[in-house]
């Protein structure tokens, strides 16, 4: 019965699939502090139903097992393309939708023989990394993200809470040893110490979670970052082992990376859906990612920049005015910088 679990999930796309007994979370207690010391910023839905979190079976009573699943989604070398960094997570379709309905046939069999399912990815409360952790899927890296000896940093998580009762897999133990690299390559210093993020200093929370201005304290260290960052990721040595993903959903559509910050700042309302009718990105909707553009031009613009941000610095969305405002000012300064200099 495990095996064919197994099986059945390679088929459906899934690269990895592990069992876990269901159990009170092993950090549940970390991350309750964490909570406490209001790290969690203004995602106040962290704090919804912290015992369900801590412990699954009030999740779906009876329950027995959680089967982890990971998709990798590393899609090989970044493409050629100008400023306006977006986290590879984001590249291409929304990964929630595509893996929950990857997760279909895995519910189906495990109907079949008896069980009761709940299926999430990232949308129940489970902490799913404590969970991937016990199962050995992956361990925790410095960073607090999940680390698969064989996809790296890669990959996304999926959960099966199921009334079927499997023998569990050897809990994984840390291989990050000495290393502190995620750590050191964090422009904003927002991993406080190994294994505890403020998100309220994440570049990730700011241009993304966050729903209102970007505090001035950070806008330089964002740099081109249009939504998300994957600094920590990207420097973990456990990613020399990655293998590209077989999805090309996961691949940054051309259009997308054929446009410059400008024409991203003027994008229509209209626009915006269609260009990532599919993507994670249009979960932040339209004033949030020019914001997170504007941003952009404010740190690495030039004076060909100014016209489309002198029409955004009225725009009637006041988070769009201000941080318009802010890169007209940042560019005009540094070409004032510039010509002083010559």
């Amino acid at each position: 019965m495990k095996a064919g679990v197994k099986i059945l999930a390679k088929e459906c796309g899934f690269d990895e699939c592990r069992f876990a007994r269901v159990d009170r979370a092993p950090h549940a207690e970390a991350y309750f502090s964490w909570l406490d010391a209001g790290y969690q910023a203004e995602m106040l839905w962290m704090e919804r139903g912290r015992e369900k979190r801590a412990d699954p079976a009030i999740v779906l009573p009876g329950a027995k097992t959680l089967i982890i699943l990971a998709k990798n989604y590393f899609q090989g070398q970044s493409p050629k393309r100008g400023p306006g960094k977006i986290a590879r997570y984001a590249w291409g379709e929304d990964y929630h939708e595509l893996m929950q309905t990857q997760m279909i046939k895995l519910d189906d069999f495990l109907s079949i023989h008896g069980g009761r399912q709940k299926c999430y990815v990232d949308t129940g409360p489970i902490l799913e990394r404590d969970f991937a952790s016990e199962a050995g899927l992956s361990w925790h890296g410095k960073s607090s993200m999940s680390l698969n000896e064989r996809l790296g940093t890669w990959f996304f998580l999926g959960t099966i809470l199921t009334t079927l009762e499997f023998e569990p897999d050897t809990p994984a133990r840390s291989r990050c040893g000495k290393c502190f690299r995620c750590m050191e390559a964090c422009p904003t210093k927002a991993i406080v110490e190994p294994y505890r993020v403020d998100a309220r200093r994440c570049i990730s929370y700011l241009t993304i979670e966050n729903k209102g201005p970007i505090p001035e304290e950070f806008r330089k260290l964002i740099g081109d970052r249009i939504y998300g960052c994957d600094d920590c990721l990207e420097v973990c040595p456990w990613n020399r082992f990655a293998q590209a993903t077989n999805e090309i959903r996961f691949s940054l559509p051309l259009k997308l990376a054929n446009l410059s910050l400008s024409e991203l700042a003027a994008i229509t309302e209209q626009e915006f859906r269609d260009l990532f009718r599919r993507s994670p990105i249009k979960r932040i909707k339209r004033p949030r990612f020019i914001r997170n553009v504007c941003v952009a031009l404010g740190n690495v613009g030039t004076l060909t920049d100014l016209p489309i941000l002198g029409i955004l610095q009225t725009d009637a969305n006041l988070l769009i005015a201000e941080h318009a405002a802010w890169a007209v000012h940042q560019i005009e300064e540094r070409e004032q910088l510039r010509n002083e200099a010559s």
